[in-house]
């Protein structure tokens, strides 16, 4: 069994909160553990809002608490409008988070049965003690460019087995394949998106990611594979055109990489397309069915490759796309 580093840290945070609590002299001092572990949080946003909530319900919590107990009386009647009072002005200031938490206050203050002033700055204390080792504890958080890093090889791999295996159905008509990239890479970019929105959100001054538009711009692809493979089974056998589009597949599947070279296939795909129009009118049902299924393949092609060049500035020189263009 594996333990997070969340756990880790509540597990020290806590019983900190505590002993600083009891060092301070102040009362229900195990109160500040429990605003500790509500305050720690998978990223460092994460924790400064929970922080924020529950500070100001808990302020708000001990100026009402003071105000209905001393003023009205302690006993559970007044303890439930106070409550009818306190929630809707939580929900009012959006901070509703906070509501479990300065109920532990509220409780703490009716129990005395007695609210001075002193004991008021003893409650405040201890909310800063219980937030501030919290957010203290959350100042550290493990990095995941590695993980990051990792399933951006994996998913590069899959694509690439994707394409191949597209090509190879279109030239052999080979149906060894169970598609198992294609489940895989919808979960590892799940991963990936919740790993991207932790690492933006622990960067309270950083609204971007790098990994960010990568994984959007391969989850889009994704989803054209889906439309791919259902117009790739109608294509005819061995056909000249479509042995040119296996090969083209084929080309796109050595060439998946972080990078940007979508330009030189689109050009590449232009020329596919040129001779798509040269070819004789259908004239059968079939005929015209399978060259619209062609149309619409190449027309994903081209989606597929605009994705990529919209994700980033092309790495092919002026020069380089000419020559390899010209090459094939």
């Amino acid at each position: 069994m594996k333990i997070g580093y969340r756990t880790i840290k509540t597990a020290i945070g806590t019983p900190l909160s505590i002993v600083v609590a009891q060092a301070l002299g102040l009362s229900n001092f195990t109160s500040a553990g429990i605003l500790t572990i509500l305050t720690i949080m998978p990223s460092r946003k994460q924790s400064v809002l929970s922080a924020w909530h529950r500070l100001l319900a808990c302020i708000v919590a001990s100026i009402l608490s003071f105000l209905f107990f001393e003023f009205i009386g302690y006993n559970p009647i007044i303890l439930a409008l106070m409550l009818l009072v306190f929630i809707p002005i939580t929900v009012l200031l959006k901070v509703t988070p906070g509501i479990i938490t300065s109920s532990v206050i509220i409780l703490n203050l009716y129990s005395t049965g007695d609210i001075p002033f002193s004991l008021l700055l003893q409650q405040f204390i201890l909310i800063l003690v219980g937030i501030g080792t919290g957010l203290l504890m959350n100042l550290y958080m493990p990095g995941n460019e590695q993980k990051l890093k990792q399933i951006q090889i994996k998913l590069e791999q899959n694509f690439q087995k994707i394409l191949t295996e597209i090509a190879l159905y279109i030239r052999d008509n080979s149906t060894v394949w169970d598609g198992r990239e294609l489940k895989e890479s919808e979960e590892l970019l799940k991963q990936a998106t919740n790993l991207v929105v932790i690492e933006k959100e622990n960067h309270l001054l950083r609204s971007q990611h790098n990994y960010y538009d990568y994984f959007n711009m391969r989850n889009k692809q994704l989803d054209l594979f889906r439309k791919m493979l259902p117009l790739v089974t109608k294509l005819p056998n061995r056909d000249e055109i479509s042995l040119k589009i296996a090969d083209f597949f084929e080309g796109l599947a050595e060439s998946v990489h972080p990078g940007n070279t979508a330009i030189v296939f689109l050009e590449l795909l232009k020329d596919l397309r040129d001779e798509f129009h040269k070819e004789d009118l259908p004239t059968t049902r079939d005929e015209f069915e399978t060259r619209a299924n062609l149309f619409r393949l190449l027309h994903e092609i081209e989606s597929y490759l605009l994705i990529k060049k919209r994700y980033k500035d092309s790495d092919v020189s002026l020069i380089k796309r000419t020559k390899v263009a010209k090459k094939n």
